[in-house]
């Protein structure tokens, strides 16, 4: 005797059985790629900080792309673009606390393209939390190191590039109605999970 094809099932049996293997995909891919795009982030940006504080001086400026872009070597006690500068403990709490919720939530992503926003915002946290950690003046309240420059626009640096990235993706996936799980949210109400329909009189 064959079995039922999809197209025999009840549409509310179909609906279920997405539902049901949407919350059993491995998470284990998904993490992956959330830990991949925080590593790159971090390296990239911790790399470069490197490369500037080896080879500059605070306040060089060097042309890279007259008039459009420019290597200006600063030292940031701000949030990203220089923000809030006279707050910088504050930053440290919030960035500890983003990266903590970030890997406390890996486990419960479900799509691919939110573990990348998830692992560019990680990894871009990060990259600013080790400065404030262990660059000058102390711990806790570190200088960042910025040095990516525009005309008349704040000078920044990768990790706050990939948290700007990230957060532009997690606002794109959401106006698609995207979840964290790999769902879209629909604004309609689901079928009875048991395919029973209420009767009412006219």
């Amino acid at each position: 005797m064959s079995e039922p094809s999809s197209a025999d099932q009840p549409a509310d049996s179909r609906i279920e059985s997405q539902h049901t293997g949407v919350r059993n995909r491995r998470p284990a891919g998904f993490v992956l790629i959330l830990a991949s795009c925080a590593v790159f982030a971090y390296l990239f940006d911790q790399l470069t900080k490197w490369w500037v504080v080896s080879t500059m001086t605070e306040g060089d400026i060097i042309p890279v792309l007259p008039p459009l872009l420019h290597w200006h070597f600063i030292r940031n006690s701000g949030a990203a673009f220089s923000i809030g500068q006279d707050y910088t403990w504050v930053f440290t709490i919030v960035m500890v606390l983003v990266s903590g919720a970030i890997i406390f939530y890996a486990r419960k992503v479900r799509s691919a393209w939110w573990s990348v926003a998830l692992g560019l915002l990680l990894g871009g946290a990060l990259g600013n939390l080790t400065d404030r950690l262990f660059r000058e003046p102390s711990f806790g309240v570190g200088h960042v190191v910025d040095f990516i420059a525009f005309p008349n626009f704040a000078i920044f640096n990768i990790a706050d590039s990939a948290v700007v990235g990230g957060v532009i993706l997690w606002c794109i996936l959401t106006f698609m109605g995207i979840g964290i799980d790999g769902e879209r949210v629909s604004s309609g109400k689901q079928p009875p999970k048991d395919g029973n329909t209420e009767q009412r009189g006219a």
